[in-house]
C-alpha cells in the first residue's frame, strides 16, 4: 500500500506539469507496466483528477489545462500551520540540506498558498508581517493562536483572552497587540494591556482562547520602537529554569556571532566576555560553550557545572 500510495503521488507530481505524457515514457519513469499505470490513473479519476487520455500506439495523458484540484482535506489551522512552516523553512529556519530545502519549501508554499480561500491567505499573510524574529532557533508554534493573535495585530482590532502566569495564577485580559516575537523557541505578544495602562509581554503558550472583540484602535509607539528589545528582558529573567552566567575568554564581538541574539553578551575585557541566558535546558549552553572553543568559568547555575563534569569524563572515556 505504501508504495502503491507514494508512486500515486510520483504519478501525480509528473502530471501536474501538464505536459503531454505518452503512456510508455510514463510507465517507464515510474518502473511499472502500461497495464499498472492504466489502473493508477483509474485511481487518481475516481479521487477528482481529471486525466485525460489519448487512444491508440502513440496514447498517453495529460492532466486537463486550468481545472481545479480536489481540495487538501485539511481543516483552518493545519492549512495555516503547515504555511506558517514553510515560510520559515523557506528563510532558511529549518535544517536540512540548505539552499534545497528552502528552494522546495518556497515552491511547496506557492501551491498551498494558492489553493487556500482568501480568508485563510489573510490570516497567513499577517502572520508573516507582524512577526519579529528575535532569534536563528524555530519556535515553538501554536497556529491557531498565532493566526488570530497575527490578525488582530496587523488589523488594529483589540483581542481577549484567558492568560496564566508563572505562579499558576489565571486571569482575563484584554489587550492592544502590536506584535509577536520569536524568542528562545518561544511565541510572545507584545501588547498594551488595557485595565493595567501600560506594556505587556505574553507567552502565546500560556494563553488561552483568544478571541477578536471587534472593538479597533490606532497603534501605539512601541518603547524604544524595538518589540524583540521589549521581550528579552523577560525572557532573560523570569521565564526560564536555569539562568546561565558564564564568563568565557574570547573577544565579546567573536562570541557574539556564535550566540547571534540568544541571550546578552557584555565585554568584560579585550579579550573576555560574560554571556547571560534563561533556559530550560543546559545542552544548548552545553555546546555554544564547546563550540567557542576557549577557556570559560560557570558563575551559574551549578547543574551546568555538573553537566559539563559528566561530559567531559564521557568525552575521556572516548579516548582510550
Amino acid at each position: 500500500m505504501a508504495n502503491t500510495s507514494g508512486r500515486m503521488l510520483r504519478l501525480l507530481s509528473l502530471l501536474q506539469t501538464h505536459r503531454y505524457w505518452p503512456g510508455a515514457e510514463l510507465a517507464e519513469r515510474l518502473g511499472v507496466s502500461e497495464r499498472t499505470l492504466r489502473r493508477d490513473i483509474d485511481r487518481l479519476r475516481e479521487l477528482g483528477y481529471p486525466v485525460d487520455a489519448g487512444r491508440g500506439v502513440g496514447g498517453g495523458y495529460q492532466l486537463r489545462s486550468g481545472a481545479a484540484m480536489p481540495p487538501l482535506q485539511l481543516d483552518d489551522e493545519e492549512a495555516v500551520a503547515i504555511a506558517v512552516g514553510l515560510r520559515s523553512a523557506a528563510a532558511g529556519a529549518v535544517g536540512g540540506d540548505g539552499d534545497g530545502v528552502a528552494e522546495i519549501s518556497v515552491r511547496a508554499l506557492a501551491k498551498i498558498v494558492q489553493v487556500m480561500p482568501p480568508r485563510l491567505r489573510r490570516r497567513v499573510e499577517a502572520l508573516q508581517d507582524i512577526t519579529v524574529p528575535a532569534m536563528g532557533r524555530m519556535p515553538r508554534l501554536d497556529a491557531a493562536a498565532l493566526a488570530v493573535l497575527a490578525q488582530c495585530c496587523r488589523d488594529g482590532e483589540r483581542v481577549r483572552f484567558s492568560y496564566t502566569a508563572r505562579d499558576g495564577a489565571s486571569t482575563d485580559r484584554t489587550v492592544e497587540p502590536h506584535r509577536l516575537v520569536a524568542q528562545d523557541r518561544r511565541w510572545y505578544l507584545v501588547a498594551y494591556d488595557l485595565e493595567r495602562q501600560d506594556w505587556r509581554t505574553f507567552r502565546v503558550d500560556r494563553l488561552s482562547r483568544p478571541e477578536p472583540t471587534g472593538a479597533r484602535f490606532r497603534h501605539r509607539e512601541i518603547p524604544g520602537g524595538d518589540a524583540a528589545a521589549l521581550v528579552r528582558p523577560q525572557t532573560t529573567a523570569r521565564s526560564f529554569r536555569y539562568q546561565v552566567v558564564v564568563d568565557v575568554r574570547t573577544k565579546a564581538d567573536a562570541f557574539r556571532e556564535i550566540v547571534g541574539r540568544w541571550g546578552t553578551v557584555e565585554e568584560t575585557g579585550s579579550d573576555s566576555c560574560r554571556w547571560t541566558i534563561g533556559v530550560d535546558g543546559l545542552e544548548w549552553p552545553l555546546m555554544v560553550l564547546a563550540v567557542a572553543n576557549a577557556d570559560f568559568t560557570v558563575h551559574s547555575p551549578p547543574e551546568l557545572t555538573d553537566r559539563i563534569r559528566t561530559t567531559a569524563t564521557r568525552f575521556t572515556l572516548a579516548t582510550r
